[in-house]
């Protein structure tokens, strides 16, 4: 299906039905993505305010074969929020749409429209003594309808899921401006085919999540962190089994750090504080949340001590104060900044079977190091089996100094992972970045199932086009 470019003469039929405040300037910050490996276009940029104004903007899109970009907070690692080539798409963006508009704690409940900010959520559930457990280093700027349509994953996924787990309905608006009231609080609800999960992960190829009704949790009456000493990741892997042995699901996070993360920040970010000066060669992060009247201090002090008499920790350091906790986890939480500040050759998302990880990251490490002289930063979600495997210039060098071996990284780590029965994407998404990956590693019938769906739910293709499916048929 061709697909035509929002003219200005286009723009100007959507000024006839919509307010003057919709309409906003291409500024660069819409057309750029974190990474910069894509420069964005667009015709027109839309920031509805009502999802009855998104519903005119795509029925108006459908009828005229243009297409649709949906942007929320632009955090998006894969490039899934911008269009590099092709016809000049609509930027729809969700920034004027945040309003709550319910709150039911006694049911654990949260309506919210999809422009609203992650971290705004997480203070307005506390606001009603509430947790909402989805954390992403991006919080101060993601929105909730990208994280939805991206299926993001975070820190908190190991005791309360990722965001999958956490809506319980949704309201969207289709390729063809109809709009569905999906909105519901119930947990169960067996009628029919779930819609809800079609949409979440979706990425904005099926239409455009406006609000969501999420799921709150109780705040931990006691909460702990720790950051403890591992002489290898197969050590964390144990010392996860152990932590939950004593502690079940009272442990919310258990992240794996190397020392490479570390030295990253030192250089980079040197005004935050770090809990060892000798970096350790790996580390682990271990959040609890227990019921009141439990001492998690305590109880993370009983698993050091016991992991110690197995040769699982060496060292560590458990938070005593609010203050502590929160130097822990900014550490962890800016580890992604750091590799910015580096700059990375080639960045992978992955996750594995929970039993195969430390052989992974031994043949991982060995297979790159002899491919290339490069700095390797792994560090993730080991309790969900989600790693970010990151490679970087040897120092002295720059990314540039790889850009002919960018690939061959790339399909080192992929190739492996897949030989593991892992996915070359465990929370980032497919976006324009894993197109290829997606054909070349997927489950061919998924992806024949996937174009159905897509064609059905988006005839003219106007959705997100590139985003993960490749327009037209694969190559």
């Amino acid at each position: 299906m061709t697909l035509n470019s929002a003219t200005p003469a286009f723009v100007e039929t959507l000024r006839a039905a919509l307010p003057a405040a919709t309409f906003r300037e291409a500024t660069p910050s819409y057309l750029e993505e974190p990474r910069g490996r894509w420069q964005g276009q667009a015709g027109v940029v839309l920031a509805p305010a009502s999802v009855e104004q998104v519903s005119i903007i795509l029925k108006a899109a459908h009828d005229a074969h243009v297409p649709v970009v949906p942007y929320g907070g632009g955090t998006g690692l894969v490039g899934g929020q911008i269009k590099p080539e092709g016809a000049a798409p609509i930027l729809l963006s969700l920034e004027r749409m945040t309003a709550v508009r319910a709150c039911y704690s006694d049911e654990n409940v949260l309506v919210v429209e999809a422009g609203a900010i992650l971290e705004d959520i997480h203070a307005i559930a506390a606001d009603h003594d509430r947790l909402f457990p989805m954390s992403i280093a991006a919080k101060g700027s993601a929105r909730i309808g990208g994280c939805l349509a991206t299926n993001a994953g975070g820190v908190n996924v190991l005791r309360y899921g990722n965001t999958r787990d956490l809506v319980l309905g949704l309201e969207v608006v289709l390729a063809d401006g109809r709009i569905w009231n999906g909105l519901s609080r119930l947990r169960k609800d067996n009628t029919g085919y779930d819609l809800r999960n079609l949409m979440v992960g979706s990425e904005g190829t099926l239409g455009v999540i406006t609000a969501a009704a999420l799921k709150l949790a109780p705040i931990p009456a006691e909460q702990g962190t720790a950051v403890m000493v591992v002489p290898s990741p197969a050590a964390a892997l144990k010392l996860l089994s152990l932590a939950r042995s004593h502690m079940g699901e009272g442990v919310s996070a258990f992240e794996l750090i190397h020392r490479q993360g570390m030295a990253f920040i030192a250089e980079h970010l040197p005004d935050l504080r770090l809990p060892f000066e000798d970096f350790p060669e790996w580390c682990v992060l271990i959040d609890v949340g227990l019921a009141r009247g439990l001492d998690p201090a305590g109880a993370l002090e009983t698993l050091f001590a016991d992991a110690a008499e197995q040769d699982l920790v060496s060292d560590g350091v458990i938070a005593q104060s609010e203050q502590q906790r929160r130097a822990l986890w900014d550490m962890r939480e800016q580890i992604p900044e750091g590799n910015r500040r580096v700059g990375s050759v080639s960045s992978h998302d992955i996750s594995l079977p929970l039993s195969r990880m430390a052989e992974f990251i031994a043949e991982g490490w060995q297979a790159l190091t002899d491919l290339a002289d490069v700095r390797i930063n792994c560090f993730g979600h080991l309790g969900d089996g989600n790693l970010h495997f990151n490679v970087f210039p040897t120092k002295g060098k720059t990314r540039d100094d790889y850009a002919h071996l960018r690939d061959a990284i790339k399909t080192c780590v992929h190739d492996l992972v897949a030989s593991y029965g892992g996915s070359v994407s465990a929370e980032h998404g497919i976006g324009r970045l894993k197109v290829e990956d997606l054909e070349k590693y997927g489950d061919p019938v998924k992806l024949a199932l996937m174009r159905q769906i897509k064609d059905s739910l988006d005839p003219h293709g106007i959705m997100n086009p590139g985003a993960v499916l490749r327009v037209g048929e694969p190559a």
